[in-house]
């Protein structure tokens, strides 16, 4: 069986990492499937998903790594296409990716002990986030 289901998260973009473990974790227990995978797909080129400690330490040192490897103040090509000062975001997004894959057993994520789902807004303004979830499994 497939079920797909949504998130929205209002974000306030530049880098904000924002944890979706429990809102995906609770759509996982009531969807009423046993064992299974749970892709979580954010549509958009200038935000990503990945697993991390979600803690304040771990959170600062991932941005300011983002902020090392792709700068904002380099001279993209995106940018002056467009005028949107985010071509950085897109790269950035790039090295992430839109999605994940996390296994779930007896209705539970199967992540680490320290391991979260986060989302990262890496577009140079506030955004609304739509996250797309597909739960398959039995």
């Amino acid at each position: 069986m497939v079920l797909t289901e949504r998130l929205t998260v209002s974000t306030g973009g530049k880098d904000e990492v924002v944890d979706l473990t429990e809102p995906v974790a609770e759509r996982v227990a009531r969807c009423g499937l046993r064992a299974g995978i749970v892709t979580v797909f954010v549509p958009g080129s200038t935000a990503g998903l990945t697993t991390m400690e979600f803690e304040p330490g771990a959170v600062a040192d991932l941005q300011r790594w983002f902020a090392e490897m792709v700068p904002a103040d380099r001279p993209y090509r995106h940018n002056l296409r467009w005028g949107d000062q985010n071509g950085h975001s897109h790269l950035r997004a790039s090295l992430i990716g839109p999605s994940l894959t996390i296994p779930f057993r007896d209705g539970r994520l199967l992540l680490g002990t320290w391991q979260q789902i986060v989302l990262i807004d890496f577009d140079v303004r506030p955004r609304r986030r739509e996250i797309l979830l597909q739960i398959i499994g039995e």
